[in-house]
């Protein structure tokens, strides 16, 4: 789906509990987001591996996590790191408490991958993890790093 939206903001929460504007903390960067959960196997076992290779390729390429609640249940920073196999997190990940950046995106489900160029406009926003949304993904985010 093209968009091409100017944004407002984006808000989420830090481990603290602290509300974070994306667009204000990562200005000037285009932006990788992947709209998450920690129970969708699909979103643990193929897209977040994905969304760490992007960032290791794509270096004026901010990647960021933002896991998606569904239920009243508060999710920790620990159960957050559960799913890495290594300590520190491969990039910044944030919790969107009320599915409320879910709902911003009309969102299909999870993962929900948001293409954002430097300027704060919504790109691309594509959802799932197999590989035909790989392939868009891939072609969208070289589309956008060579603009």
């Amino acid at each position: 789906m093209n968009q091409f939206k100017m944004l407002d903001n984006i808000l989420v929460k830090n481990f603290d509990g602290r509300t974070v504007n994306l667009l204000e903390k990562y200005t000037n960067t285009p932006l990788l987001l992947i709209i998450y959960n920690n129970q969708c196997l699909g979103c643990t076992g193929r897209a977040i591996p994905l969304a760490f290779e992007y960032q290791q390729q794509y270096d004026k390429l901010q990647v960021i996590g933002i896991h998606s609640n569904f239920n009243a249940n508060k999710i920790t920073e620990q159960e957050i790191k559960s799913i890495f196999t290594i300590d520190d997190l491969p990039f910044p990940i944030y919790i969107d408490e009320q599915h409320q950046v879910f709902d911003q995106f009309n969102s299909e489900g999870t993962p929900q991958w948001l293409l954002i160029t430097a300027k704060g406009t919504l790109y691309r926003s594509i959802f799932g993890s197999q590989l035909n949304v790989q392939n868009r993904l891939s072609y969208a985010i070289d589309d956008l790093m060579h603009q």
